[in-house]
């Protein structure tokens, strides 16, 4: 009897140790999984990559539009300007400043894009107040005329506007004294007659409106020599550009 007892016992204890053990085991078990967090897998270094490229591809068709665009406008080798101006001139030594009304027309060759050579003719028309004096012309009518060449250089140029500069010289040709009835410019304090130097630097702007046509607005500087002096006159052109030809 003792025996059984003991023996009852001993199994007793094994079953509540393997019971435990494996209730312990199950929890860590079921336990595991809540504690793993799903995290969301990092870009990769293709991936990153693949995205620079495409990038890359959209700005590199971008430059290579705007560069043809530019290459359409200004790859014309010939370019006329059509337009007028107007120039605040000096007319005689003593006599104030008169507003000269003119025409304008001008031809550039260019052997590239940016640099080229312009000639230019226009025709200055104005009054000139000069006073009283002993005959009764108070405000004749003059002109001048001027024939110049000089380089013109684009350092600006973009698809829907381009700037530059341009140096010119040449020849004035004046004409004061066709309204004076006779008397001569001298009498009326003009500048007498005659031809003399020109020299002109103007900065242009041009807006296009089709790659062979825009629009142009020049501010400028005019020195001629009437009357063996300097006159330094300030003005501006304005008017249409149409270029053609090609390179």
């Amino acid at each position: 009897m003792f025996s059984f007892r003991r023996s009852a016992g001993v199994l007793a204890v094994i079953s509540l140790l393997s019971y435990g053990a494996l209730s312990q085991s199950t929890d860590s078990s079921s336990s595991a999984p809540a504690q793993e967090q799903p995290q969301a897998p990092p870009a990769t270094t293709a991936q990153q990559q693949g995205q620079q490229t495409v990038q890359a591809r959209i700005r590199a068709r971008r430059e290579a539009r705007r560069a043809q665009a530019i290459h359409d406008a200004y790859s014309h080798p010939y370019e006329v300007f059509v337009g007028a101006g107007y120039q605040r001139f000096t007319p005689g030594p003593k006599l104030q400043r008169t507003t000269m009304y003119a025409w304008d027309v001008a031809v550039t060759r260019f052997w590239s894009e940016k640099l080229g050579l312009t000639f230019d003719a226009r025709g200055n028309y104005g009054t000139a107040f000069v006073g009283l004096n002993v005959t009764s012309l108070t405000r004749p009518a003059i002109s001048h005329y001027d024939f110049m060449v000089g380089p013109t250089y684009r350092f600006r140029m973009r698809p829907r506007y381009s700037i530059a500069g341009n140096v010119k010289g040449g020849l004035a040709m004046s004409n004061f004294a066709s309204d004076t009835n006779k008397f001569g410019t001298a009498v009326l304090g003009l500048y007498p007659d005659g031809t003399t130097y020109a020299i002109n630097a103007n900065l242009i702007g041009e807006v296009n409106i089709a790659p062979n046509l825009s629009l142009r607005l020049a501010p400028e500087y005019m020195a001629t020599g009437f009357g063996s002096t300097w006159q330094n006159d300030l003005g501006a052109t304005f008017g249409f550009v149409y270029r053609f030809g090609k390179q």
